[in-house]
């Protein structure tokens, strides 16, 4: 197959997702499903790559790793009161602790947009430290800026290096759980911050669209804008993540041209 064709990019957009449940209603049951899911994938399909990373509530943390045996695929937890982020800054501590003590290789938190809002950018920034902390150096954070609710570019790159510049791995277009979720305009100007962010620092972090993202063509819109403003370098799991639930099976079917459903 030519490099870089169209279906390279699809499966490259492919091992790129967070699979994701975040209902109210999901069960340890659930979580084991999700786990079972990407077992059987891998195993049917051996010459795909798997989904980057399964991210659920901290409650199903311990049932997906007790089922996933795949190598490489990451546990995310939603933690720090998320999606409000409206808890105090000791029980975010605890929480984000607990989902590593349970299996987390990666925690997604919200920016503390109480703060942000009120301009009390120090207390923003100093929630997101506390849990880069409790965490530990090897677990990955993702601060999740909910762009939606500061709209403007001043606000989202004021946002992005706030949460870069005080511990986040990866910085996150939104919860999925208000509108607008992700969108291009964000997602640009997220890119140009970790770009400026890099060229300052020499320190590559990553970022991951989530919210909405549902069909091959939007994730490749996605990956364009990774592509240009980034370059080839983040176009991998390391450092790209696409947050979705519904996108997995609809980049199958794409890819293999009929109707998988494995997710």
């Amino acid at each position: 197959m030519e490099k870089n064709t169209h279906t390279d990019k699809l499966i490259q957009c492919f091992s790129c997702i967070d699979l994701t449940t975040l209902n109210a209603t999901d069960t340890e049951a659930r979580g084991r499903l999700f786990a079972e899911n990407v077992n059987r994938f891998v195993a049917e399909y051996p010459h795909m790559p798997s989904v980057a990373a399964i991210c659920v509530y901290p409650a199903l943390v311990a049932s997906v790793r007790e089922v996933l045996q795949v190598s490489g695929v990451k546990i995310a937890a939603v933690g720090g009161g998320f999606p409000a982020s409206q808890t105090f800054v000791q029980v975010a501590e605890q929480e984000c602790a607990l989902c590593v003590e349970q299996g987390a290789d990666e925690v997604d938190i919200v920016l503390s947009l109480h703060h942000f809002l009120a301009g009390q950018y120090e207390q923003a920034a100093s929630a997101i430290r506390a849990v880069r902390r409790a965490i530990g150096a090897g677990t990955h954070l993702k601060v999740i800026l909910e762009t939606g609710a500061l709209r403007t570019e001043e606000n989202i790159r004021k946002a992005a290096f706030l949460a870069m510049e005080n511990g986040a791995d990866f910085i996150k277009t939104s919860t999925g759980k208000m509108e607008p979720a992700a969108t291009p305009f964000a997602a640009r100007i997220m890119c140009q911050c970790i770009a400026e962010y890099y060229e300052q620092t020499g320190k590559k972090i990553g970022f991951k669209p989530a919210g909405g993202i549902v069909t091959s063509a939007e994730a490749l819109e996605y990956y364009t804008i990774v592509e240009e403003i980034l370059g080839p370098d983040w176009l991998q799991p390391s450092l790209f993540r696409i947050g979705a639930s519904r996108l997995a099976n609809n980049l199958l079917k794409d890819i293999f041209s009929q109707d998988l459903a494995c997710f």
